[in-house]
């Protein structure tokens, strides 16, 4: 029975090992492989110096700057996504799908549609500036600047942080905050004391879910930044598509995906101390 069942489960699971052989498994591996060899006439030879290259200052600002991006992002989407779920979660359950379905339709419009549209919006003589200056104000310039990048994130991105967070605040028990009601708690305490921390691995979920994309993007950069200045993602994007230094642009992937690893498992030991310690009501 035993044998059935593993040659069944086999079966089933053999596309899906495939799949990820092709797609996850090699592709890695060549990354890997580039970023540690460097070639000469056909030769491939190890080496560090796509590494040591990474060292340089000039570097380290554009690291700098595509983490500084990213967290400022990930923060005002924090910010904005979680009083968002949370007033969904309040509403009536037949209002709460059409809510959800406002916070979805935009993800079904192109990537770069959505984009391009911040840019009609921030423009010179764009939605904004043509408001500001028929009040009588002098126009601003937004667009390729760090904010027009930020609002280009917020916007994008702001879905893939409300989503996971409502998921969590709809599933909590009501039979806690009641209980902390009936123990006297106001509706300041009950959030801060039993809803908050058992949202927290919502709020972690949405918060991975937001830096992974908002740290590796270069549409957004590309487009909202117009080529001002560069981002980890526009580097990478450069090395393969422009430059042709596979090698370089291999050991730049290695590097953010080590710090994207970090993040996540700083975040996922943070997410697990919450769980084991859950909700809490102290009077």
């Amino acid at each position: 029975m035993n044998n059935r069942e593993n040659k069944l489960g086999l079966k089933i699971t053999s596309p899906y090992i495939l799949w990820s052989g092709l797609f996850i498994v090699i592709p890695l591996f060549l990354i890997v492989f580039f970023a540690f060899t460097n070639s000469e006439n056909g030769q491939y030879t190890f080496t560090l110096q796509n590494f040591k290259e990474l060292m340089q200052p000039m570097y380290f600002r554009i690291f700098y700057r595509s983490i500084k991006l990213a967290i400022i992002s990930t923060v005002l989407c924090l910010i904005i996504g979680y009083p968002t779920a949370y007033i969904i979660t309040k509403t009536k359950a037949s209002r709460q799908n059409t809510l959800l379905m406002l916070v979805i339709v935009p993800m079904w419009m192109n990537f770069l549609l959505r984009t391009y549209a911040w840019s009609a919006i921030l423009g010179r003589n764009g939605i904004i500036n043509t408001i500001i200056t028929t009040i009588g104000f002098q126009p601003i310039n937004i667009l390729y600047t760090d904010t027009a990048v930020m609002l280009g994130m917020v916007y994008n991105f702001l879905p893939f942080m409300i989503l996971p967070i409502y998921t969590i605040l709809s599933k909590l028990d009501k039979d806690l905050i009641n209980a902390a009601k009936d123990l006297g708690a106001n509706g300041l305490q009950v959030f801060y004391k039993i809803i908050l921390p058992l949202s927290m691995p919502g709020v972690a979920s949405g918060i991975t879910m937001v830096f992974m994309p908002a740290v590796s993007t270069f549409v957004i950069s590309k487009l909202l930044g117009g080529g001002q200045f560069m981002l980890i993602g526009n580097l990478i994007e450069q090395q393969f598509m422009s430059v042709g230094n596979w090698h370089f642009g291999s050991a730049i992937s290695i590097f953010m995906m080590i710090v994207i690893l970090i993040s996540m498992a700083i975040l996922n030991k943070f997410s697990d101390e919450s769980d084991k310690e859950g909700g809490g009501l102290l009077l």
